[in-house]
C-alpha cells in the first residue's frame, strides 16, 4: 500500500494573528465524560488553531472551562440526562458557518436525539467535520446518512467503530485495512483507521503512519487526535493532508512522552504536553 510523504504545513506568517489560523468548534461531553471534549479542545489549541470553542451541555460548562482557560465554551441545550439535546441543531448550524472546522463526538454519549443530531449535521453542513467516538456510533445507526456527506468529512474509527460503520462485526484489523479505501470511497470521506501503523485513506490516496507506540493504548488518546486534525483543517489543510499530518504528530508526541515517562506510565494528557516538542521535531527536520 503506497504512502505519500508527511504533508507540509507552511511556517506561520510573521504578520499572522489568531484570526489567521482558523476557528474551531468541538462538540461533546456528557456527565462523567467532560474530560474527553476538554482534551480535544486543548489538543486543538496545541495543534495551532487560532480560536477554539468547546460546545457542551450548559450544566457542564463550569467543569469544562476549568481544564484550560485558552479554550472558549458554548453552552448547548441539554436533555433530562444532562447530555446535549437535539434542540442544539439550529445553534450548531449557525456556529458552523463561523468556523473553519467542527468536530463532534468525544464524550458525547448516545441517545436517540444525539443520533438524529449527528446525522443531520453530517448531511446538512458544508463546513468540514471531524467525527470520532460517539459521533461515529451515531452514524453507524444512520447508514443512509453516512453515504451523503454535506461537505468534507474525516472519520476516525478504531477497529470496533469501523466494524459498526461497515456493518461487519467480524472483520479483523488486517481485513479492515484492506477494505478501508473502498469504505472511504463509498462514504465519500477520509477514513482514519486507528491502531498500530494508523491508516489514512480517501479511497485513492493512502498514508500509513510510522510514529506511535503501545503506550498510547490508553483512554483519551483518540480525543487528542480529534483535536489535532481539527486544528490542521482550521489552518487550511485539506482533510486528507490534515489527517495524515495529525496522526504523524499524534504518534510523535506519544513517542516523546513514552521516552520521557515510559509506555506503561504515560496517559493521554502527556501527549498534549508533548505536542509542542513534536512540532519542534517536525520543523527541525525541514517539514
Amino acid at each position: 500500500m503506497s504512502s505519500p510523504k508527511i504533508p507540509h504545513l507552511p511556517p506561520r506568517d510573521s504578520h499572522g494573528h489568531k484570526g489567521s489560523y482558523g476557528r474551531a468548534l468541538i462538540v461533546g461531553g456528557s456527565p462523567g465524560m467532560v474530560g474527553s471534549v476538554a482534551m480535544s479542545g486543548i489538543a486543538c489549541m496545541r495543534g495551532g488553531a487560532g480560536l477554539v470553542t468547546v460546545g457542551t451541555a450548559g450544566s457542564l460548562l463550569d467543569a469544562v472551562s476549568r481544564f484550560e482557560p485558552s479554550c472558549m465554551t458554548l453552552g448547548l441545550p441539554e436533555d433530562r440526562g444532562g447530555r446535549v439535546s437535539l434542540r442544539a441543531n439550529k445553534l450548531l448550524q449557525e456556529w458552523a458557518e463561523k468556523t473553519q472546522c467542527l468536530a463532534i463526538g468525544p464524550g458525547l454519549g448516545t441517545t436517540p436525539g444525539l443520533r438524529l443530531l449527528v446525522a443531520g449535521l453530517y448531511r446538512q453542513l458544508k463546513t468540514p467535520l471531524v467525527i470520532d467516538a460517539d459521533g461515529l456510533n451515531a452514524l453507524a445507526n444512520s447508514p443512509e446518512d453516512l453515504r451523503h456527506p454535506g461537505g468534507p468529512r474525516v472519520l476516525t474509527p478504531h477497529l470496533g467503530e469501523f466494524r459498526r460503520l461497515t456493518g461487519n462485526d467480524k472483520v479483523s484489523m488486517d481485513e479492515a485495512r484492506a477494505i478501508a479505501p473502498d469504505a472511504a470511497k463509498k462514504f465519500g470521506c477520509v477514513l482514519v483507521l486507528k491502531g498500530a501503523r494508523t491508516l489514512v485513506t480517501d479511497g485513492q490516496k493512502n498514508y500509513v503512519n510510522e510514529t506511535g507506540n503501545p503506550g498510547m493504548g490508553t483512554g483519551g488518546t483518540g480525543d487528542v487526535l480529534t483535536g489535532l486534525i481539527t486544528a490542521l483543517v482550521c489552518q487550511g489543510m485539506k482533510p486528507f493532508e490534515a489527517a495524515s499530518l495529525g496522526v504523524y504528530l499524534h504518534g510523535l508526541a506519544g513517542d516523546l512522552a513514552a521516552e520521557r515517562l515510559s509506555q506503561e506510565g504515560m496517559i493521554a494528557s502527556d501527549l498534549i504536553e508533548s505536542i509542542p516538542e513534536a512540532w519542534k521535531v517536525y520543523r527541525d527536520t525541514g517539514r
